[in-house]
């Protein structure tokens, strides 16, 4: 998975930023919070792990659906393209 390993820190990172988030989700249920407060942090989280499911995605659809070796036609490219922003627009 070279995508993955090239931008590998960057992706450690934003687990470890999602790892705080689960905490603070924990603590908030820990600590009796209002509703309105834990379900804003469940709301944070879960934008934050679709978000990681896009980065990923869309590495795993440029280098292993789409071979960065060969150009691809423009037609690839655009269907490339159109497939990673509708999945972006999907998990926002």
């Amino acid at each position: 998975m070279a995508h993955t390993t090239k931008d590998k820190e960057k992706l450690l990172n934003r687990v470890r930023r999602i790892k705080g988030q689960i905490g603070a989700i924990e603590k908030a249920l820990d600590d009796d919070q209002e509703c309105s407060k834990v379900l804003q942090t469940i709301a944070a989280c879960r934008g934050a792990i679709n978000g990681l499911m896009a980065e990923v995605l869309e590495g795993h659809v440029r280098f292993h659906v789409v071979d960065p070796s060969r150009k691809p036609t423009t037609e690839q490219a655009e269907a490339t393209e159109e497939l990673i922003d509708l999945v972006n627009r999907y998990l926002k």
